[in-house]
Parts: structure tokens; C-alpha cells; sequence
């Protein structure tokens, strides 16, 4: 349930759904805007969804602040149907031409790199959402295990398929950019594609499923190119 509504700037307000950050609450945000696009509600432009906030920019040429804050304080929840959800595989290969950080992670949390692979790869997670970069998704909620902090100094390019880890969460770049997640791996599997039926491989709402794969069958598969 949307907590509070407020403005953000001159065309655009954010529904703030609490502070806390779990599957429970970003599912009602999912929730709220596949269906709000769904309404195709006349004067807005955009909506994204964020871990636990959905921004909505609107068109001051045909609405205002007011009359989409009443439009959404108006809606009835209970017509919102449940997420459909995915189950998404990506191999990864953890060679150490694509592992940037894993010597560095191995030393920051006390594992060694079989285990820090065990651990990623023994569950499923969950997009939040997908963003910073066109499509990149940001997955959780991995091992406690593996938790740390982002790096001191970002990197000014990252490669295209890099599978990060930061805090709580997991990412893989969907294209080459700044960044500073620990780096641990890389997959070949195309991520974000010109394609404008399906641009996306994962959606918010969906879960990933990660699994290795060795350097020969990474070059094999890599669609990175």
C-alpha cells in the first residue's frame, strides 16, 4: 500500500511505499505499475519503478500534480491482480580474466573463491528493478555471506556483462560503464537487446537463477559481441 504521494520537481511526483527494502514491498510496487500502465492514464509520460518508490512524470500540456495524485489516491487495490513472474537462467563464467575483484573479495570476507561462487550460485533472486544502465537488473537478496561494500574508487569502465555484487544485491552490466560493484564474474548471455517487442531479458518481478560455466563455454555462447 502506497504510504505517502509526493511532488518531485515541475512534472513528476513518486509514491512512496515505506523505507523498508524485501520482495513484499517491491512486489506491490511492481504491482502498482504494471498496472497503472495498464490504465493508460492520459497526461502520463513515464513510470518507473524503483526498489520501494514508483516515480510517475506526467505532461503539464494535459494534467497537473493534483489531478494525478488524485487519480492514483483513487484507485482500488483490490482490482490490482499478482505479478507474473519468470524464472530467468544466466551462465556466468568466473575466470580470472573476468573475475576484476574476486582475489579482492576472497581477502575483504574470508572465503575462498569456490565458496564465494557457491554461495551466488545456489539460489534464485529476485529483481527489484532494472535501471542506472539501460535494462540492468538489480537482483537480491544474496548470502549475507557475501556482502560488502562498494569499491572505494569506482572503475571508469566496467565490460559489458560483468556480474557485480554490492550489499545486498547482485547486477549484471548490460553495457560497458562506469561503476564501482566488486566485480566477479562475466555472462555472455545478451542482457538488453534493440529489440523494441522485448528489450529486456529480466523484468522487475522476475528471478534469476545464476550457473558456471567454464572460459571455453563462455566464448562458445558469448553474445556480448
Amino acid at each position: 500500500m502506497i504510504k505517502n504521494i509526493y511532488n518531485l520537481g515541475d512534472a513528476a511526483l513518486y509514491c512512496d511505499f515505506g523505507e523498508t527494502v524485501n520482495k513484499e514491498t517491491n512486489l506491490k510496487v511492481i504491482n502498482y505499475f504494471k498496472d497503472l500502465k495498464k490504465k493508460n492514464i492520459s497526461g502520463i509520460k513515464n513510470i518507473a519503478p524503483s526498489y520501494n518508490k514508483l516515480i510517475i512524470y506526467f505532461d503539464l500540456e494535459h494534467t497537473n500534480y493534483k489531478k494525478i495524485k488524485d487519480t492514483i489516491q483513487n484507485l482500488d487495490i483490490s482490482t490490482f491482480g499478482e505479478t507474473k513472474t519468470k524464472v530467468v537462467k544466466i551462465p556466468v563464467c568466473f575466470d580470472d580474466e573476468f573475475a576484476l575483484d574476486l582475489e579482492r573479495v576472497e581477502k575483504k570476507i574470508g572465503l575462498v573463491k569456490k565458496e564465494i561462487i557457491n554461495q551466488l550460485i545456489k539460489q534464485k533472486y529476485f529483481c527489484y528493478m532494472t535501471g542506472f544502465i539501460a535494462g540492468m537488473p538489480f537482483l537480491g537478496d544474496i548470502s549475507e555471506k557475501i556482502r560488502l561494500d562498494r569499491l572505494e574508487t569506482p572503475r571508469v569502465k566496467v565490460p559489458k556483462g560483468s556480474v557485480g555484487i554490492t550489499e545486498q544485491f547482485c547486477n549484471i552490466y548490460t553495457f560497458e560503464s562506469p561503476g564501482g560493484w566488486n566485480i566477479i564474474g562475466n555472462s555472455p548471455k545478451k542482457i538488453f537487446t534493440k529489440d523494441q517487442s522485448k528489450l529486456t531479458l529480466i523484468d522487475p518481478g522476475d528471478e534469476v537463477e545464476f550457473f558456471e560455466i567454464t572460459k571455453k563455454e563462455y566464448i562458445n555462447l558469448n553474445e556480448q559481441k
